[in-house]
């Protein structure tokens, strides 16, 4: 049965890292939305264009394209044994088009990463990642400020455009208006779970794999 699990959280909660790190673990693909938007803008491609303003405020792109590329993404074969989801959906309308495209897929398992919103401000506001690869330059201000290359591919080290206090105020503010609610969406279903994201990373990926263990459980063969 193929493992599908989407990554729930705010900006900074460490989701990313996490859905990394676990679907390697199950040589299932990472799907992360923006990490391809990103790309997008890098490579100047018509939904780069379009999305680069958007990011840069803070914004939620709009759900039509986030739609179409995700489901692009799952149609290739990688996705067929499963897959983690990272960055989508964000939306209400998002995830009522996700439930339609797993139609003839297995279950959803739904998990997310809970963190308070002053450790989310402190984490943006000193996160670096590399522009070159996009890579996060993993520990939040801890001991990152003394490195100036990416340890993936040796790219310089820069803040994020939507990383500036004032962006990610207003990004936290977007998702506890607009995400948030996914949770109302999603938290009756038997397969969602909640993890405390301000434990250490390795705990939070402990809990995380419970989690998903626990979930799985009720999912029917």
């Amino acid at each position: 049965m193929a493992l599908n699990l989407i990554m729930l959280g705010p900006p900074g909660a460490g989701k990313g890292t996490q859905a990394e790190q676990f679907a390697a673990s199950r040589g299932i693909p990472k799907i992360s939305t923006g990490d391809m938007l990103r790309q997008a803008v890098h490579d100047g491609t018509s939904i780069g264009l379009r999305a680069k303003a958007t990011i840069a405020r803070g914004e939620l792109v709009e759900d039509d394209v986030m739609i179409g590329i995700v489901r692009d993404r799952l149609a290739q074969a990688d996705a067929r044994a499963g897959f983690v989801l990272d960055g989508f959906p964000r939306t209400v309308a998002q995830a009522g088009a996700l439930d339609e495209m797993m139609v003839l897929r297995d279950s959803l398992i739904i998990v997310e990463i809970v963190v308070e919103e002053a450790e989310l401000v402190r984490r943006l506001s000193t996160r670096l990642v590399c522009d070159e690869c996009g890579a996060t330059a993993h520990g939040f201000g801890v001991g990152v400020e003394r490195r100036t290359a990416c340890r993936n591919c040796g790219g310089g080290l820069v803040q994020r455009s939507d990383d500036d206090d004032k962006v990610v105020r207003e990004r936290l503010r977007i998702y506890q208006r607009q995400t948030k609610p996914l949770v109302e969406y999603y938290q009756g279903r038997p397969t969602f779970r909640s993890v405390d994201g301000l434990q250490a990373p390795d705990r939070v990926a402990a809990d995380l794999a419970a989690a998903i263990a626990s979930a799985g459980e009720g999912v029917a063969p």
